[in-house]
């Protein structure tokens, strides 16, 4: 079996996992950069077309997928039409919370690749998410670097907390510092293209016409 098609373990499992980090479907609480432009209403409408679009780029990989949820597992939303098992986030910052989903993911002997993005970029693709699993073959890390200097992806072959560790996070210097930290670590990685993740109106008025 391809990679794209998802490489298996000698079980017959997939061998790949996707950690979707999604925030809980509620006004005042997504998007808050855009919401004091538009509103928090009109900011959740918006939060809600890019989580229908990163369903609709992640339902048909055939990787183990996994949405983790900011405050609770939600029940009866988009996800239910997918084949994704739900997860709650912990930790005091985002970076500890990637880090605890990639430490409880290769608890899990069998995944030897596992890949983590948000839920607010509508350039992701499908095809940019199978590449990342497919550079995984060859690089101990990738990362998708988005244009506001944070990261829209990042994947690993095994667990290092260190990437996660003393960087301040939803700053212009998080892709930077990231790849510093592999580097430290003696570790290579390669880089996905940029993208653009939406947090203020100006990034909404850029992809609205697709979705």
């Amino acid at each position: 079996m391809n990679t794209q098609q998802g490489t298996l373990n000698k079980e017959g499992r997939t061998r790949e996992k996707l950690i979707i980090f999604v925030k809980n479907e509620e006004a005042g609480k997504t998007k808050t950069r855009l919401a004091a432009t538009i509103g928090d209403e009109q900011a959740l409408e918006v939060y809600q077309k890019l989580l229908g679009w990163t369903f609709e780029q992640t339902r048909n990989l055939e990787v183990a997928k996994e949405v983790w949820y900011s405050r609770f597992i939600a029940e009866k939303d988009i996800w239910e039409g997918g084949d994704f098992t739900k997860q709650l986030q912990s930790g005091e910052n985002l970076g500890k919370r990637m880090s605890n989903a990639f430490q409880q993911s290769f608890l899990d002997e069998s995944f030897q690749k596992v890949v983590i993005i948000g839920s607010d970029c509508a350039e992701l693709t499908s095809d940019i998410i199978q590449q990342a699993f497919q550079e995984l073959e060859e690089h101990e890390f990738v990362v998708g670097p988005a244009e506001d200097g944070g990261y829209y992806l990042l994947g690993m072959r095994s667990y290092h907390p260190e990437v996660f560790e003393e960087i301040e996070w939803s700053t212009g210097s998080v892709f930077q510092k990231t790849v510093e930290k592999i580097r430290d670590i003696g570790l290579n990685h390669t880089t996905l293209k940029e993208l653009n993740d939406v947090d203020t109106i100006e990034d909404w008025n850029r992809v609205k016409s697709g979705l």
